[in-house]
């Protein structure tokens, strides 16, 4: 081999170990550098993780749950029982976070907790074994309420809520979107129709509300009253199917059944009129929806006032009206899901409250003449 190739095939390996070292110092510089980017990341994504974790689940939910610690519970158990209650973010934080502060002392009990609290009123409530938040205003909505009655009472307690601002709230369709979206089981798109008068009308049900704010939002109010709602009304899905019904008619229907009596027996009585009615493919003549359908209370509904033209007023369309006409008590949901079983088609109450059941018109015609002054 002459002097001239041998040099020449020298400069020819000088040069690709250089480009073999330049591209091996470029790739270790892209390994280097991604790696440090997701440690970057990795260490910033943890931070926040983290940081999100040790503050509370929903800040704006002040609705009680009922918590139960069972008795000789390990910290790691009664984490796992917060979080899966949405009490905490997440188990391994509390637990690390009580580690760290050298938490300890939890005590087994029932607790009525809320997502809206801390770490730090969490663990000292288990401490003390009590419940750290105290509402500053109890609310109490009473049964057979319609939506526009619950906004005066709102507004009446809150200084921060008008009925008005209320009403605007529960009638704008976008947020009854979201509120369907948020609540699938109890709400549907009934609520909705054209026919409604208020899409949430029946849905607030009556009870006595906790506020741990002394201005709370409209949306806090709807929702803590949604919530306590489905804990009310989904156990009696069963029950509304074996009448056929659904969810937004047996709601319905015990809206009626609450206006028309007073105690749990003769609603269970008047529920199975109701239905022996549907069945004869009878009207539901029913004083209450007429007042509805007018938007008034009068102490006695005149024949003039049955031809009111409303999807509400049963004297006028079959069946069960568009929507419920106001909300109810308990023993409403249940006379509508667990009927007495009788054959009435008429009934009728005196001026002493006293309810009057017949199977016949010419019956029911003559508790009129001797009952109704």
């Amino acid at each position: 081999m002459s002097d001239s190739n041998f040099k020449k095939k020298y400069k020819e390996r000088v040069r690709k170990r250089s480009s073999e070292a330049n591209t091996v110092r470029k790739i270790v510089a892209i390994v280097l550098t991604t790696l440090i980017v997701i440690i970057v990341v990795g260490g910033l994504s943890g931070f926040l993780y983290v940081k999100s974790a040790l503050k509370p689940v929903d800040s704006d939910d002040n609705s009680q749950k009922h918590v139960k610690i069972p008795l000789g519970s390990s910290t790691s158990q009664i984490a796992s029982i917060l979080e899966k209650n949405e009490i905490i973010k997440n188990d391994l934080i509390f637990r690390f976070y009580t580690k760290f502060n050298n938490e300890s002392g939890f005590q087994a009990g029932d607790y009525q907790f809320t997502s809206s609290m801390t770490l730090d009123e969490i663990i000292s409530s288990l401490q003390e074994g009590q419940l750290m938040k105290k509402a500053v205003a109890k609310v109490t909505i009473p049964e057979g309420k319609t939506v526009e009655q619950i906004a005066e009472i709102y507004a009446d307690e809150f200084n921060n809520i008008t009925k008005k601002q209320f009403m605007d709230k529960v009638t704008d369709k976008k947020y009854v979107q979201q509120l369907i979206k948020a609540h699938p089981e109890l709400l549907s798109d009934k609520i909705l129709n054209k026919n409604i008068k208020v899409p949430l009308e029946g849905y607030l049900f009556a009870a006595t509300y906790p506020f741990y704010v002394s201005d709370p939002s409209i949306d806090q109010i709807i929702e803590s009253m949604l919530k306590k709602s489905e804990t009310v009304i989904l156990p009696y899905k069963k029950g509304f199917a074996k009448q056929d019904l659904s969810i937004h008619e047996g709601v319905t229907m015990a809206s009626l059944v609450e206006n028309e009596a007073t105690t749990a027996k003769e609603r269970k009585k008047i529920a199975e009129v109701f239905y022996n009615r549907m069945d004869e493919d009878m009207r539901l003549q029913t004083d209450p929806t007429v007042l509805y359908a007018m938007g008034k209370w009068k102490e006695k509904v005149l024949s003039k006032d049955l031809k009111v033209d409303s999807p509400y007023n049963t004297y006028q369309i079959k069946g069960l009206p568009a929507g419920p006409i106001s909300n109810f008590h308990t023993n409403s949901l249940e006379a509508v899901a667990n009927p007495d079983d009788n054959d009435f088609l008429y009934f009728l109450a005196d001026s002493d409250g006293n309810v009057h059941y017949a199977k016949t018109l010419k019956k029911h015609n003559e508790f009129k003449k001797k009952y109704i002054k």
